[in-house]
């Protein structure tokens, strides 16, 4: 299973999904002060980390059917990047000031913002490792197969 460099793929996507359900979104700044935000306090960027998550984990254990494994990659692709811009959608509010005209605060994202950009290309890498990894399985199956049949 970790011999093949999609699984270390998958593994780094994965990682880079959980290490964003502990990590903020960004800091609000106000005439309050400052107020950190986290990913699992919206609801919508919860969804989204959440069903990426169970994709990657789906897709980094099914080793043993690789096309399930390269569909599923690419359906998480898929996910990460509508995820990502989900956020280029908030990001765009909050600097434009959508829903905050009363109060002024603006909001400065974190570097973890860009991790689904990273895993969605890390996913579509892995699938593409998949694919060619299953064409040269079925190229040899061939091969012993026409061997045998002469």
């Amino acid at each position: 299973m970790w011999q093949r460099i999609q699984t270390l793929y998958l593994a780094v996507a994965t990682v880079l999904i959980v290490a964003m359900l502990g990590s903020n979104v960004g800091t609000i700044i106000g005439d309050q002060g400052t107020e950190s935000v986290k990913y699992y306090e919206k609801t919508s960027y919860l969804i989204f980390l959440i069903m990426t998550l169970m994709a990657n984990a789906i897709a980094l254990f099914s080793f043993k059917a690789r096309m399930l494994q390269m569909r599923v990659a690419m359906l998480s692709a898929i996910l990460l990047v509508f995820f990502q811009i989900w956020l280029g959608v908030g990001f765009a509010r909050f600097q434009l000031g959508i829903g905050m005209e009363e109060t002024g605060a603006k909001m400065i994202f974190s570097f973890t913002a860009i991790f689904p950009v990273i895993a969605a290309i890390l996913n579509m890498l892995a699938a593409r490792n998949i694919a060619l990894d299953e064409a040269m399985v079925q190229s040899a199956y061939r091969l012993r197969k026409s061997k045998h049949g002469k």
